[in-house]
């Protein structure tokens, strides 16, 4: 369940239905929150209905906040069946203090209540060194509507972590909404809004400021399927110049300044004991190129180290230091980054700590809007000719290549003079490549036996270690589902190297279907894509594929004796601004085959608004023609004949 939550909160990065408020009193009658009264506007094509929400933040000092919500909503239907889920991440310096939920009928009457003590709190994480945790609940309803009225209290230690106003969710009507900070008048507080209009009232109470956002009468927007989450959601960013870290006061008025922050948090844990330095030294002494010695040492790491996630040191962002995660031999990404780090100095080649947004297609820092949206850590290695990145968490990733995760983002590299953004290296379909070989023996029932050897580089390798690590029922799922081939009687599935991996596959029928002395098989036995694409009629939000890539398949059917061609299609070639695809056939009378050559191409992943009709369309059309046939026809003679 741990494990659902976090993928949940991830792919709904900010749920203002289960995030926000304080102070109303509680639904006491049916009329209060009627959905009679709410404007058409509202409604409108609403899952749910957010009434009333109230958020407040008081800022007592840099490392005392206490946040406060409070909302009530309807949820309509069964779409909208989400917001009956609460949960709230809490560790060491946020704390879920209190939390309830009051649940009504269509008429207003109370039929449950709450407490925090009735919800589940677990770990999430690895849970070897863990310090985080979620606390949730989700409400039961038989029928709809239901009304849910929420309030909960966090405590927060430090400034770095001022939660930003998110108003909006996917089809949510929403009749009003407001957040209050109250802070010290000489607390700078620094505001970007993000697909909104609204500014804040500024007023003053005594030593402090007020600032408050309201929105009243929103109609619901929805989401359309392939979006980056934080772009297409209307909220306002929050952050504070002067920033506080469990007591680990800094400045945060401009990357330079937050880069020399987080240098001095880390500073001294790069160090090694003159034994182990001794140790890499040896390992490369024979080595003279720079980028060969990082390439070594990476390799060590990834062959004697494994990734843990670790909670501990200032709140997940400080590393432990280079020497315990050298003894135990696991870290987390702050933890191997600053290991690697530590490797490095010991041979003389400077590196860089890079603090990095890593979602799938999350959006890069901004450089105008200094903010901590950071999740992760990775390696650079400024070298001579080009900078070497490094992902320190994979054991299976190439040298030099960065995951999905983390192409086309911001890092803020840091180093003793601050800190200053540069772009990682952009997604290419040269660097996601899954190229397979298949033969198909095929008997004269026309049951066959394939064999299957594939070379893939980038996220496809990483595809196929995930899939030689599961067992074997889910292997065959994987096969099936993602990979589209047909159900197998039998297979077995081998890797053989980071770049290598084969499949062995019985299948008890090949064909599709017959029609007299004539069989009908689909022109390969595993797709190249799985399903369409979303709709594109009126779509307003850039579309997101995982990443870039290319594909090449040759796959070879060797007939039985007995069996001749009788058509085949034509060569197939379809273009669109982003993307080709290419099909080709041959029959070779000598060795009794059929060959069938593909190549798929993706060349750029983000698909503006405007171009995604003729990507889907592109996309569509490959679809329709993994359904070609190849005819063959069964002779008299009882041989080959083409």
């Amino acid at each position: 369940m741990q494990n659902y939550l976090l993928r949940h909160a991830i792919n709904n990065l900010v749920l203002p239905l289960l995030a926000s408020a304080l102070t109303l009193p509680a639904v006491a009658q049916s009329s209060m929150y009627s959905l009679a009264s709410v404007p058409d506007v509202v409604k409108t094509n609403a899952d749910v209905i957010l009434h009333s929400e109230k958020i407040n933040l008081e800022i007592e000092s840099l490392d005392k906040l206490v946040y406060t919500v409070h909302k009530v909503y309807t949820i309509l239907n069964e779409s909208g069946k989400q917001a009956l889920t609460f949960y709230e991440f809490s560790s060491s310096l946020q704390t879920l203090s209190d939390a309830q939920i009051r649940v009504y009928d269509a008429n207003g009457k109370q039929t449950a209540r709450y407490k925090k003590k009735d919800m589940t709190t677990e770990s999430y994480g690895e849970g070897l060194i863990n310090d985080g945790y979620v606390t949730w609940m989700k409400v039961l309803a038989s029928n709809y509507p239901v009304t849910i009225e929420v309030e909960y209290e966090k405590k927060i230690k430090g400034t770095f972590f001022i939660p930003d106003y998110y108003f909006m969710s996917s089809r949510m009507g929403i009749v009003a909404s407001d957040y209050t900070i109250k802070a010290p008048a000489d607390l700078q507080l620094r505001f970007k809004n993000v697909l909104t209009g609204i500014e804040p009232v500024v007023s003053t109470e005594g030593n402090s400021k007020l600032y408050r956002w309201a929105v009243n009468s929103l109609p619901p927007f929805e989401y359309e399927e392939g979006s980056a989450a934080t772009e297409y959601i209307p909220h306002v960013k929050v952050t504070a110049n002067q920033i506080s870290l469990d007591g680990y006061k800094g400045d945060f008025s401009s990357w330079l300044n937050f880069g020399r922050w987080y240098f001095d948090l880390c500073a001294g844990l790069d160090k090694l004991s003159p034994e182990r330095e001794e140790f890499f030294r040896n390992l490369v002494k024979d080595v003279t190129d720079n980028r060969e010695k990082v390439r070594l040492i990476y390799k060590y790491l990834q062959d004697n180290f494994r990734y843990v996630d670790i909670q501990l040191g200032v709140g997940g962002y400080r590393p432990l230091p280079a020497s315990f995660t050298d003894k135990q031999k696991y870290g987390d990404c702050k933890g191997l980054s600053n290991f690697m780090k530590a490797a490095l100095n010991a041979v003389g080649i400077q590196s860089n700590l890079c603090i990095i947004n890593r979602n799938s297609n999350g959006v890069p820092a901004d450089p105008a809007y200094p903010k901590n949206s950071f999740n992760h850590v990775i390696l650079c290695v400024p070298l001579v000719k080009d900078s070497v990145w490094l992902e320190c968490t994979s054991t299976t990733a190439e040298f030099g290549h960065l995951d999905i995760s983390t192409e086309n983002r911001n890092a803020l590299v840091v180093n003793n003079n601050g800190g200053y953004l540069i772009p990682t290296p952009l997604s290419s379909y040269t660097s996601n490549y899954l190229g397979s070989y298949t033969r198909i023996t095929m008997d004269d029932d026309l049951s066959a036996l394939l064999e299957t050897k594939y070379s893939t580089y980038g996220e496809y390798s990483e595809i196929m270690s995930d899939i030689s690590k599961n067992n074997r029922d889910d292997q065959k799922k994987i096969l099936v589902s993602y990979l589209g081939y047909k159900q197998p009687d039998d297979f077995v599935f081998e890797r053989s190297g980071k770049q290598e991996s084969s499949l062995k596959m019985a299948i008890g029928k090949v064909h599709e279907f017959t029609s007299g002395d004539k069989s009908f098989i689909n022109h390969r036995l595993q797709k190249m894509l799985q399903g369409k694409l979303p709709k594109a009629e009126n779509r307003k939000q850039d579309f997101y594929f995982s990443f870039p890539f290319e594909k090449r398949d040759t796959t070879l059917f060797v007939l039985p004796a007995g069996y001749s061609v009788e058509v085949l299609p034509k060569t197939k070639k379809l273009v669109s601004p982003y993307s080709s695809y290419e099909v080709s056939y041959r029959s070779d009378t000598t060795t009794g085959s059929i060959e069938v050559v593909t190549r798929l191409i993706l060349r750029q992943h983000r698909i503006p608004a405007a171009d995604y009709p003729l990507v889907k369309k592109f996309f569509d059309d490959v679809v329709a023609d993994q359904t070609q046939k190849l005819v063959i026809r069964k002779t008299d003679t009882g041989k080959k004949a083409f």
